[in-house]
């Protein structure tokens, strides 16, 4: 509830100095001049960091002595998936004495225990239960298998991820060669849906997908590159065990602790990497379904936020790319959909005028420079791992921000009465569309409930 309060306090008083803004002409002034600026600067450091980004990282090499290795996938209500993921893990190519993973469910989740127990495993992975608990989030059941790893280093994975095999090796090569003072590495992310879904999202898939590029090709790379910290994507961070246990793992009462825990790192003293062996997984799929994932990561920037906010011990880089990434992130997302209709409606009131709209040339250009920046950074991603971003994805785009908003004050309004409760995304094996069902059912995702309750 304190974070909460703190939350809505930051944008109360955000809406309040618009408010006077717009009431006092020369104080509005200031405050649009001033986010102009910052808007400019911000494209100026999206080209920036497509630079940086674009550096070639050093190449791994073999070890005589692979480390012993600790992966951990908690999953709920996933046991359509789950021998998909046990699959894709059983290919992963590491020494097997030095490897174990373990499959975290819950106490509850009697289907995919029982699914569990029909699959032949590989002979380092095992299946844990996690005791009932508050909150049921899925931090709280990783802290449950960090407390059991025995591995040197650790990751994890999610139920629909599809790992490149070598990346455990990789990422224990970059430890042992550049990784002193490196608490994370952080694999890319893609996404990629190898048989056509149950339900066409083409456009939404496609917008998902080079979002993420973007992210997980440029930006972070791009930080990495110039040694600052960075929100941790929510799945293929690859730790050392010792200092992920001296921060005290995860936060189980943030839904977005991966986000959290990457300026945790940071403020303890730890620098994080990228590697370049990816994790595929398949998106979220309908709106339906996108629309609770990005609320929860939302929930859970704007939880960061307030846990991080004017604590010290970040120092002014640790400031800037906490300033850029989630703070940007968060404020992008509550303006898109306000400015997308803002610009339709000039648009068309011009159009039945037949007169060009009046609208200042500067913010006309820091409009044009913030948008290209935007589509410059999703097209050198999906360019650089060969995903379709063309015309017509570009000019779509701005349709998908504007999405952003309507999470964005669903998050909102969810941290105030269910600040700890887990959206859940239901996931389905990537297998053809026949598979799924028979013909005369109609094809549907999972039972899976919307989200995880605290007790």
């Amino acid at each position: 509830m304190i974070i909460a309060i703190k939350v809505v306090g930051v944008v109360a008083a955000a809406l309040a100095l618009g408010l006077w803004a717009l009431w006092d002409a020369r104080w509005g002034w200031i405050v649009i001049t001033a986010f102009q600026i910052a808007l400019v600067g911000l494209a100026l450091w999206r080209g920036a960091l497509i630079f940086a980004s674009s550096q070639t990282q050093p190449r791994p090499t073999e070890l005589e002595s692979w480390p012993r290795y600790t992966i951990l996938a908690a999953l709920y209500n996933e046991a359509e998936i789950l021998p998909q993921l046990v699959s894709k893990l059983a290919l992963i190519d590491y020494p097997q004495d030095a490897l174990e993973g373990f499959i975290l469910l819950e106490e509850d989740d009697f289907r995919t225990q029982a699914v569990a127990k029909n699959l032949r495993l590989p002979s380092w992975l095992k299946v844990v239960v996690v005791p009932q608990g508050s909150p049921k989030t899925k931090p709280r059941a990783l802290n449950y298998g960090l407390a059991m790893a025995t591995g040197e280093y650790l990751t994890i994975y999610d139920a629909e991820d599809s790992p490149d095999p070598y990346q455990l090796k990789e990422a224990a090569s970059r430890f042992a060669s550049d990784g002193a003072m490196h608490a994370c590495f952080q694999a890319p992310l893609r996404i990629q849906r190898r048989h056509r879904a149950a339900v066409k999202t083409v456009l939404l898939d496609r917008q998902f997908a080079a979002e993420y590029a973007g992210l997980f090709e440029v930006i972070l790379p791009g930080m990495a590159r110039f040694g600052l910290p960075f929100p941790l994507g929510g799945t293929s961070n690859h730790f050392r065990v010792d200092v992920l246990r001296a921060v005290g793992g995860w936060d189980a009462y943030n839904v977005t602790e991966d986000a959290d825990l990457g300026f945790r790192l940071w403020r303890a003293g730890w620098k994080l990497g990228t590697i370049t062996s990816p994790t595929w997984e398949t998106p979220p799929g309908p709106f339906k379904l996108w629309l609770p994932q990005r609320t929860r990561w939302l929930k859970g920037y704007l939880q960061t936020l307030a846990v991080h906010l004017g604590k010290p011990g970040l120092g002014p880089r640790g400031v800037f790319a906490f300033a850029t990434t989630l703070i940007a992130g968060l404020v992008a997302a509550s303006i898109h959909g306000y400015a997308l209709a803002a610009v339709t409606t000039l648009g068309i009131l011009s159009l039945l005028s037949l007169s060009p709209p009046d609208v200042g040339y500067g913010a006309l250009s820091v409009l044009i420079t913030g948008y290209c920046a935007s589509w410059m950074t999703c097209w050198v991603g999906a360019n650089r791992i060969g995903i379709p971003y063309g015309l017509r994805e570009i000019l779509m785009a701005p349709f998908y921000w504007a999405l952003m908003t309507i999470a964005f004050f669903h998050a909102l309004v969810r941290l105030v009465f269910q600040p700890h409760t887990w959206d859940k995304t239901p996931h389905l094996p990537d297998i053809p569309v026949a598979d799924h069902h028979t013909p005369k059912v109609r094809p549907t995702y999972s039972a899976a409930p919307a989200g995880r309750k605290a007790a």
